[in-house]
């Protein structure tokens, strides 16, 4: 099989290894085909270095870190599925977990759904995690995991808000006073992390009906009239972004390091 061509259900799974801890086997989709141009020229987003090692390996190895997932779907650049692939194969990986790379699309939204294409029938829950948060904790990929389990059909990890949020009136120039328009309850907002956890029949039709350009696969279930529910989250499953947030994501592998004595 070619790096660059889309596999079959049969190529995903050579050893045929759906185990899991328990109940319905878990698969997750990485998307990593996104440029991430805040954070300046150079590589992809997903494989700039963290604390020397790429980003999407760390954030690969953390949603392999559960126990329950037995299947990692990483979506690479269009033209970058052979180089992701090189990668995977030169970093150490759990070898209970197996791993695939399909090639993405141009948009977010149609990476993810090249992903979910990939995967064979045996999994009906499905995570998605964005690549840029590589140091979300094993316990938010577990408790995203097993509210799914539980029936809901879409679940999302959240923290509330530290800051009051204003709604404006978006500038006409970058720059420009905004006029503020509202004041939301801070009580009622939360800010969105991944991994988001779906039931997969919700989430295949999520994508194969809505059309809009959403920023989260959450936002494409609520679109459908489904409920999606809120797990507790976690301040370590920042996304990376800026600059900024590479000191920060080098601080907490810091600590960790520190904490875990190595």
């Amino acid at each position: 099989m070619s790096d660059d061509s889309r596999p079959s259900p049969a190529e995903v799974l050579p050893h045929s290894r759906l185990r899991s801890s328990g109940g319905t086997p878990i698969a997750a989709v990485i998307p990593a085909a996104g440029r991430g141009v805040r954070l300046g020229p150079g590589a992809p987003k997903a494989l700039r270095a963290l604390n020397g090692t790429p980003m999407l390996i760390h954030a690969v190895r953390a949603l392999a870190a559960s126990r329950a997932v037995s299947l990692v779907v990483v979506v690479a650049p269009p033209d970058g599925a052979g180089e992701v692939k090189s990668l995977l194969d030169a970093h150490a990986l759990p070898e209970r977990t197996d791993f695939l790379v399909v090639p993405g699309g141009e948009s977010r939204q149609e990476s993810v759904k090249l992903g979910l294409d990939a995967l064979p029938a045996a999994y009906d829950i499905v995570l998605v995690h964005d690549a840029a948060r590589p140091l979300v904790p094993v316990d938010t990929v577990d408790a995203v995991i097993e509210a799914v389990r539980e029936g809901a059909r879409a679940v999302v990890p959240a923290l509330p808000l530290a800051d009051t949020v204003k709604e404006v009136e978006p500038a006409a120039a970058a720059g420009e006073p905004e006029p503020v328009v509202a004041t939301p309850e801070r009580a009622r907002l939360r800010a969105v992390q991944t991994p988001q956890g779906f039931d997969r029949a919700t989430l295949v039709r999520a994508h194969e009906t809505v059309t809009d350009n959403v920023t989260d696969d959450a936002s494409m279930v609520e679109q459908l009239g489904e409920t999606v529910v809120v797990v507790p989250g976690h301040e370590e499953a920042f996304k990376v972004t800026r600059p900024l947030d590479l000191v920060l994501a080098e601080a907490v592998l810091a600590r960790r390091r520190l904490n875990d004595g190595f």
